[in-house]
């Protein structure tokens, strides 16, 4: 049976859905050269509407082979319709989406099949051992090898437990075997809806870890989260989107840059600041909370900023780069709208 049918026939229920994961996530500045260019996700205007509301309005996104990308935006903002839209589960008002270079609604018994989805908490069989979870969901989707539920389990990290009745599983737990459930077809593209929802601490950093190293495997990921400490530690690029409308498509490093500006640590901190005020370069300087210094350098180089420091006798302990949080740049793009 193939994917879509038990999307539509299980809708809100999430057949393939799950959510939880686990591994060890290197630094994005380190990853986002790794990108392929083949894109397996596009959006081309994007548009649904109902009735006189336009709730998605021409969206066009790309989402590259093994991107970790993150897709946020406030409650209410189009986030799940999107989604929805993705997964060919409500049509278009216009617009389209490809997977894999293929239109999802004109080739959807191809195409979705490709696609592994995670919509919050995954819908599992309490009374059943992860392992008959995996059976049940495989003969649902037409039957895979016993090899193949082997290897997800692992991937998974549940070979353990996977004898033991889900009611006895912890929320990490269910929703790593929700994962397992989208994983076992091998789908090219996974959408996860947050993932994360209600794990605790080291739950997240499991799931953080686990959504990595599947990236390093080569899968590609969309994650809708509101959790934007993890989408920040995570991903690679991130939409934003507001009132239907995409705000911003970049890399977090793009987004949370500081505009070329430095943040110093100095003694006597009054006084270098009232020296950089004078200078045409520096007369955006200011003291954040914590007393140190945000300024621009001369000629935007860090290097020539501590020399001028030094030159007037202000050493400073400390120079780097200044970055805004991706909560603080989230929250000025979707000024106006109404909560997270």
């Amino acid at each position: 049976m193939a994917v879509v049918e038990i999307f539509l026939r299980k809708g809100v229920d999430g057949i393939i859905m799950t959510n939880q994961v686990v591994s060890t996530v290197q630094p994005q500045s380190q990853r986002s050269g790794q990108r392929s260019q083949e894109v397996v996700l596009r959006t081309k205007d994007l548009t649904k509407q109902f009735k006189q509301r336009v709730v998605v309005d021409r969206l066009n996104l790309d989402i590259r082979k093994g991107e970790i990308y993150g897709f946020l935006g406030p409650n209410g903002a189009g986030k799940t319709t999107t989604i929805r839209m993705l997964l060919g589960l409500i049509t278009p008002t216009a617009g389209g989406v490809e997977i894999l270079g293929r239109d999802v609604l004109a080739y959807r018994a191809s195409v979705l099949p490709r696609v592994g989805a995670l919509i919050e908490q995954p819908a599992l069989y309490r009374s059943l051992s992860g392992r008959d979870n995996l059976r049940a969901f495989a003969s649902a989707l037409g039957g895979v090898p016993n090899a193949r539920i082997d290897e997800v389990l692992e991937i998974v990290g549940l070979t353990g437990r996977q004898k033991d009745r889900v009611k006895t599983y912890s929320l990490g737990m269910k929703q790593r075997l929700g994962i397992a459930v989208a994983l076992l077809h091998d789908p090219a593209l996974l959408l996860l809806d947050e993932p994360a929802n209600g794990l605790d601490p080291a739950g997240i950093a499991e799931m953080r870890d686990f959504l990595y190293r599947l990236s390093q495997a080569g899968k590609t990921m969309l994650i809708s989260s509101h959790l934007l400490a993890e989408v920040q530690q995570i991903c690679t690029r991130v939409a934003i989107i507001s009132f239907g409308k995409l705000v911003a498509e970049t890399t977090i490093e793009e987004l949370t840059s500081g505009q070329g500006e430095f943040q110093v640590k100095v003694e006597q901190a009054q006084g270098a600041l009232a020296l950089l005020q004078t200078q045409s370069w520096g007369q955006s300087a200011r003291l954040d909370e914590h007393g140190n210094l945000i300024t621009q350098a001369p000629n935007g180089r860090g290097r020539e900023l501590v020399a001028f420091l030094c030159q007037n006798n202000f050493i400073p302990d400390e120079v780097r780069q200044s970055e805004h949080d991706l909560e603080q740049v989230f929250l000025q793009l979707t000024e106006g709208y109404a909560g997270i």
